[in-house]
């Protein structure tokens, strides 16, 4: 059985935290961000985790040895 291979793009967004959930950076802080108000700005700031729901589909299929 041949090994099954990490996808990479998966590799580069998300990151495990020391307790084992999935991290991921926040949507809309690239661009265009003069258009929303200080509030959305401050509160898409640094990380956050994944649904509980969405981390087993994104480790099986795209991080299966459990990339860091």
């Amino acid at each position: 059985m041949p090994k099954m291979k990490t996808t990479k793009a998966a590799a580069k967004r998300f990151k495990f935290t020391a307790t084992g959930k999935l991290k991921h950076g926040v949507a809309g802080k690239r661009h265009r961000l003069i258009s929303h108000n200080s509030k959305y700005i401050r509160s898409n700031r640094g990380t956050e985790v994944v649904a509980a729901v969405d981390t087993p589909r994104i480790v099986k299929k795209f991080l299966p040895y459990g990339d860091k």
